[in-house]
């Protein structure tokens, strides 16, 4: 065995869990499934050599099996010389050297491997992770199968508008069809949307995205580095703490309440830290589904904007309003924030377009930073975004009226099947915030996946360490999808057994 020293951090249970995605949603016995999506773990190198894994009773009740599904696991890795089991120092990925004999003569290689470490997460000097741990991708990357994902939350299914526009478009002449910034027809689009919302925007100030993620991810690539803090909701949208976590910032978190994130807390944070970088989903929070009045927003940009802190507002749900009624002004109109948008959520997730909107200067750089990643965003997809906003009225209210039956639909039968599950109603966005009666979210939520249901435990999304007793489920399915979805859900509820009374997660939740 190598020295102590020399040994790498043993992955976060969290992490762990997570990186296993739907091992469980195979044929066959319990451990022979565990036992193949460890095996992909250490061939791909996610767990290097020397990788203490966790003890069997954790990892069983982490995973809401019987402790000796685990070790049954663990020994049929042990037989192939993968792992390596001694009384007293625990279960640990192979040597190096035993491992690559192996290897070899099954004709695979190891990788070199990610930091899977605890996750005392991002902070100086912690490595950068090269690729995501987060659920909600993780589930995307599998193959398709029968189980119903309510844990990544998009339409399912694009509007003929979208299809029609594709249908009518004429591609440019005489043009290369590289554009970093985007197409100056759909910035042009951009900008008057956010005109007409009292937020005057040249088309200068509009960077055109692969979607809303890259928007994020481009901010933070070029706004943040290791051990720079980041000022985060608790919860939050996993996938913007996955991008921290990319850039090795440290997440500064602040409680997310019924009106959103606490703005007296977040101006004391931003005070006494001065983060690089605030990131808030102001309007239809996700998780939550709160919404910060407007007197709050105000009070939040003036802060942001007096200590010289950049304020970044997702607004990819902010359309979805089920009141049509609902007024909404955006950060932007109370001062300098960088706004993030897309039609993802609107549209259909297929259509991978989003923006930021922001300083001329900043779009500038952003504008550079994009064109040495992908010299910018597919030319046909923004045609047809800009046909789709010049007359996007109908087909917002079209997604607005199904979103609403889906949540109405998806709340019913949580009230029918699964009573002692409670959840306040959402005025909009696309997720229910379920809080669990007992145990936790992260071992309900493999049990859910044995009965053919993916859902987001709350954990994940909370770099507090709380929410522990949470799950996020999305209402976007079909109604008879939802039914069937919830019945599953009833079924694994019948069957779970908690472990001991949840604990506040540690600070590596942030990395799911």
């Amino acid at each position: 065995m190598e020295p102590i020293e020399s040994l790498p951090p043993p992955p976060s249970l969290d992490v762990l869990v997570a990186r296993l995605g739907r091992w469980s949603a195979g044929r066959g016995p319990l451990y022979l499934l565990l036992a193949a999506r460890l095996r992909r773990l250490i061939d791909e190198g996610v767990l290097p050599p020397g990788t203490l894994l966790p003890p069997d009773r954790r990892f069983a009740t982490a995973l809401a099996v019987g402790r000796t599904t685990v070790v049954a696991a663990y020994d049929a890795l042990r037989q192939e010389g993968r792992l390596v089991r001694r009384q007293g120092s625990g279960t640990r990925v192979a040597p190096a050297a035993l491992l690559a004999r192996r290897l070899r003569s099954a004709g695979t290689g190891v990788g070199t491997g990610v930091g899977t470490g605890s996750g005392a997460g991002a902070r100086a000097g912690a490595p950068r992770v090269r690729e995501t741990s987060n659920p909600l991708f993780l589930h995307l990357l599998e193959a398709p199968d029968d189980v119903i994902l309510l844990s990544c939350a998009a339409p399912d299914r694009a509007p003929d508008a979208l299809a029609e526009a594709y249908r009518s478009l004429e591609l440019p002449v005489g043009d290369l069809g590289y554009h970093p910034a985007g197409l100056g027809v759909l910035r042009e689009a951009v900008a008057a949307r956010y005109a007409a919302r009292g937020v005057p925007t040249g088309p200068g100030q509009v960077l055109v995205t692969t979607g809303a993620q890259q928007a994020l991810a481009l901010l933070a690539r070029l706004l943040l580095a290791p051990g720079d803090g980041v000022l985060v909701e608790a919860p939050t949208y996993p996938g913007a703490l996955d991008l921290f976590r990319e850039a090795a910032a440290v997440p500064l978190p602040v409680a997310v309440g019924p009106d959103g994130i606490d703005v007296a807390e977040a101006v004391r944070l931003m005070e006494r830290h001065r983060p690089a970088l605030a990131y808030v989903v102001a309007r239809f929070q996700n998780p939550t589904g709160t919404v910060l009045p407007p007197l709050a927003g105000r009070r939040l940009v003036e802060a942001a904007n007096a200590l010289g802190v950049p304020l970044v507002e997702d607004e990819a749900l902010a359309d979805l309003a089920f009141d049509a009624g609902t007024p909404w002004t955006p950060l932007s109109a109370y001062g300098e924030v960088v706004a993030v948008g897309s039609l993802s959520k609107v549209v259909w997730g297929g259509l991978r377009i989003g923006w930021v909107r922001g300083p001329a200067p900043l779009i500038a750089r952003l504008a550079r930073l994009k064109a040495l990643h992908d010299l910018g965003s597919d030319v046909p997809a923004q045609l047809a975004a800009a046909r789709l906003l010049d007359g996007f009225g109908p087909v917002l209210a079209a997604r607005v009226r199904t979103a609403r039956a889906g949540h109405d639909h998806l709340r019913a039968e949580l009230a029918r099947l699964l009573p002692s599950w409670s959840c306040a109603p959402a005025a909009g966005g696309q997720t229910l915030w379920v809080r669990l009666p007992h145990g936790d979210g992260v071992s309900f939520a493999q049990l859910a996946l044995r009965h053919g249901v993916a859902v987001l435990p709350g954990a994940t999304a909370d770099a507090l360490g709380g929410s522990v007793r949470r799950l996020r489920l999305h209402f976007l399915a079909a109604p008879e999808v939802l039914t069937e979805a919830v019945r599953r859900l009833a079924a694994a509820w019948a069957e779970y057994t908690p472990g001991p009374e949840p604990v506040r997660a540690a600070l590596h939740a942030i990395t799911l």
